[in-house]
C-alpha cells in the first residue's frame, strides 16, 4: 500500500512563489509517518515549496488541517478525490470543525492520532474506511513516533523541532490549544525526548521545543531540564510568564542551553487581559519584574502582542511598540486577534453578531491579515493598518541597532550572529503577507464534497 502525506500551504498567489522565509519541518507530517507501519510506502509533499503531483498513483492521502490552511487543504483533497483517491484529514481544524471537514474527506481523525492511526491503516487495507475516527481518551505520549526521513532533500531551516508535552493548563479565551486539549497538559517521558535529541544533534544547530506551554507542568519541566544539561545543546521554546518567578526554573533554563522563550504578553491593558482570561500575566507585580528576572539569566524574549480587544485604541499600538523597544526584545510580533472556531472568543463574537465572515477561513473575500470581526473601538481596516505600522516601527533600523545593546541579546555569540539576519527577515516581512489569499487563487476547480448515503 502507498500513502501520500501532504502539508498544505496557506495559499498561493498568481505568478508568485510562496513566501519562504520561515519554513521549518512540519512535525505533524513526520508524526503520521512515524505511526505508519513499515510495510506501507510513504511519499511526502510540502505544498509550500513544491508542486503536488496529483496524477502520481497512490492508495490514499493524509492531510493535517489547520484553520488557515483549510481552504487549500480542501482544494488538494478535491483534486485527489476527483481521481478516485480517498482522503483522510486530521489536525486541529479537523477536531474543532469535524462536521465541516467531513464534507471534503472520506475519513476524519478527531483528536490525537496515536491510538487511532493503526485502525485507519487497517481499514484502508480492507477498503472499509469509517467516516470518523475519534479518540475517547488522551493517549500516553510514550506512543509518539517521529519519522523525519520524509524531509530528506527538502530545504528547511536547520532547526530541530521536538515535542516535549501537549496542552496547557491555562484557558485563554482566544486559544485553540485549550479548546483542542480541553485544558489538559501531559509530558512525554524524559528518556524519549533525550534519545530524540541525541539522534538529531549532529544535523541541527538549535532546537525548538514546540510545546504550547513548555512549563505546563513546572515540576516535570525541571526534570527534563536537568536531563538536558549534559547534552550541551541550544534551544528555544514557548512558555507562560509565570515561570519567570521561579528562580530554580530560571537557573535550569540557562544551564540547559535555553537561548530564548516566546511569551504571549498580548496586551498592556489589564482590562483586556481580564477579557482574555489571562490576568495571570500581571501576577507578582507585572511584566517588569518578570522581565528583570529573565534578563538576569540571559534569556532572550520573543514577545507577542494581539490587538482588537474591546479596550484597544490607536494608543494601544503605540504603547506596545514603545514597551517592546524599551525592553529591547530580541524580536516581537504585533498581530490582530483571530477568532478560531471552537474557542470561547469565536462563540462570543458569533453570539454578538460581530463576525464579518461566518467562516472566514473559507470566504473568498477574506485575505490574510484581514480582521474577521468588528472590534468595539476601531474599524477592522484600522487594526490591520496599525499592526503593520507597529511592525515597521519595531523593525526600523534604529530599533534593531538599539535593541542589540541589551546584554541578553549580545551575551551569546550564536544568538548575536543570528540577531541581525532574523531581525532583517522580520523587517522584510512586515507587510508581505497582507492580502494573501487562503487557498490557491490559480486553482480552477470546485470544492468536491463527499456524497454520503
Amino acid at each position: 500500500m502507498h500513502l501520500t502525506i501532504i502539508h498544505p500551504a496557506i495559499g498561493h498567489i498568481r505568478g508568485e512563489r510562496y513566501i519562504r522565509s520561515w519554513q521549518m519541518e512540519p512535525l505533524p507530517a513526520a508524526a503520521i509517518a512515524g505511526l505508519t507501519p513499515d510495510d506501507v510506502t510513504i511519499s511526502f509533499y510540502d505544498d509550500r515549496m513544491e508542486k503536488i503531483p496529483f496524477d502520481t498513483p497512490t492508495d490514499a492521502v493524509a492531510i493535517s488541517v489547520e484553520t488557515y490552511t483549510a481552504r487549500r487543504a480542501y482544494q488538494i483533497a478535491s483534486e485527489y478525490r476527483r481521481r478516485g483517491v480517498p482522503v483522510i484529514m486530521g489536525g486541529f481544524h479537523a477536531t474543532l470543525m469535524s462536521e465541516e471537514v467531513e464534507e471534503y474527506a472520506e475519513a476524519v481523525v478527531v483528536g490525537e492520532a496515536e491510538t487511532l492511526w493503526h485502525e485507519v491503516i487497517d481499514d484502508l487495507r480492507k477498503g472499509t474506511l469509517k467516516r470518523r475516527y475519534q479518540s475517547v481518551e488522551r493517549p500516553p505520549l510514550d506512543a509518539i513516533r517521529i519519522d523525519r526521513s520524509i524531509f530528506h532533500g527538502k530545504r528547511y531551516l536547520p532547526i530541530g523541532l521536538v515535542e516535549t508535552g501537549r496542552g496547557c493548563r491555562f484557558s485563554c479565551n482566544f486559544c485553540a490549544i485549550q479548546a483542542f486539549f480541553e485544558n489538559t497538559h501531559r509530558n512525554r517521558p524524559v528518556a524519549d525526548i533525550v534519545n530524540e535529541i541525541e539522534s538529531l544533534k549532529k544535523e541541527k544547530n538549535i532546537f525548538f521545543f514546540v510545546d504550547d506551554n513548555f512549563i505546563g507542568n513546572i515540576k516535570r519541566a525541571k526534570e527534563l531540564l536537568l536531563a538536558l544539561i549534559p547534552l550541551r545543546i541550544r534551544w528555544i521554546t514557548q512558555m507562560s510568564i509565570d515561570g519567570a518567578y521561579d528562580e530554580e526554573l530560571l537557573e535550569l533554563l540557562e544551564r540547559s542551553g535555553c537561548k530564548g522563550v516566546l511569551i504571549g504578553f498580548e496586551s498592556l491593558d489589564e482590562k483586556n487581559l481580564k477579557l482574555m482570561n489571562k490576568s495571570f500575566n500581571t501576577m507578582h507585580g507585572g511584566y517588569q519584574n518578570a522581565l528583570d528576572n529573565l534578563r538576569r539569566y540571559n534569556i532572550r524574549i520573543y514577545a507577542t502582542f494581539v490587538f482588537g480587544y474591546d479596550h484597544d485604541t490607536e494608543a494601544s499600538f503605540d504603547a506596545a511598540v514603545a514597551f517592546a523597544k524599551e525592553q529591547r526584545f530580541y524580536i516581537a510580533a504585533f498581530n490582530h486577534l483571530t477568532p478560531f472556531p471552537g474557542t470561547p472568543l469565536y462563540k462570543q463574537l458569533q453570539d454578538e453578531g460581530r463576525l464579518r465572515f461566518e467562516r472566514w477561513w473559507l470566504d473568498e473575500n477574506y485575505r490574510y491579515n484581514d480582521l474577521p470581526f468588528t472590534p468595539r473601538q476601531l474599524e477592522p481596516e484600522e487594526v490591520t493598518r496599525l499592526c503593520v505600522e507597529s511592525r515597521r516601527k519595531f523593525y526600523s533600523l534604529g530599533s534593531i541597532l538599539s535593541r542589540v545593546l541589551s546584554p541578553a541579546n549580545y551575551s551569546d555569540g550564536f544568538m548575536l550572529r543570528n540577531y541581525f539576519p532574523i531581525n532583517w527577515m522580520h523587517r522584510r516581512d512586515v507587510s508581505s503577507r497582507n492580502g494573501y489569499p487562503l487557498g490557491d487563487e490559480t486553482w480552477q476547480g470546485t470544492l468536491l464534497k463527499v456524497k454520503r448515503s
